[in-house]
């Protein structure tokens, strides 16, 4: 039971978001879904209703704060740092996956309402919130252009291995990790040639030094 005397009502969209989520299935991210996760939870439903007042992106955001918060719950960073960044940001990308089997159908359902235009927006922050989250967590402490290109690229292979999770009939979810492995050698190549090209240390060619040399030659 929650217990909605006492949270806010940010609190009671994440703790109803689950049941939201599981209810969803059936009923889609309708008010159905709303009334009752509410039951379920012994909530009063014209206070879930008042809190997902916004309508199905309300709740499809709830969700994923729940398992955003969920994954911080769940880590240690302090181990993870043990682990090569790679294998960080796999374990943390299947922890957010496994918390969606067996509510594939509420995922694609939830996926097809983020991609309506009126919704594009909203999408993409949460997006870029949950890879922020992920890097966040793995360590990463960037605060130049890595910081956005980081999350930029993690996005976008987020939300691509989600799609693949939720049409993934095989076993174990094996194409899916398949297929995150791949995307995830994307990066660490893009990474290493990035660092390459872009480190500070790296001798680079400088017109002044050059023009320097030509007129002060070396004895």
């Amino acid at each position: 039971m929650t217990d909605a005397d006492n949270l806010t009502l940010d609190e009671l969209r994440v703790a109803l978001a689950p049941r939201i989520a599981s209810a969803a299935v059936f009923d889609g991210w309708t008010s159905e879904a709303v009334a009752n996760a509410a039951e379920e939870a012994g909530v009063d439903p014209d206070v879930a209703a008042y809190a997902f007042r916004g309508g199905a992106m309300d709740m499809i955001a709830a969700w994923i704060s729940e398992v955003d918060a969920r994954m911080q719950g769940a880590f240690d960073t302090a181990e993870l740092a043990q682990l090569p960044v790679r294998e960080r940001i796999r374990k943390l990308v299947l922890f957010r996956l496994e918390q969606c089997l067996g509510l594939e159908e509420s995922l694609s359902r939830a996926m097809a309402v983020m991609a309506m235009p009126q919704n594009a927006g909203r999408a993409v922050k949460l997006g870029w919130a949950s890879a922020d989250s992920m890097w966040r967590l793995a360590g990463d402490t960037s605060l130049d252009y890595n910081y956005y290109t980081k999350r930029a690229i993690l996005s976008g292979v987020y939300a691509a291995t989600v799609s693949v999770f939720a049409d993934d009939s095989s076993d174990g979810k094996s194409e899916t990790k398949a297929f995150l492995d791949r995307r995830l050698e994307g990066i660490i190549r893009f990474e290493k040639f990035k660092a390459r090209v872009l480190r500070p240390d790296a001798e680079r060619f400088s017109v002044s030094r050059f023009l320097g040399r030509l007129r002060y030659p070396s004895a």
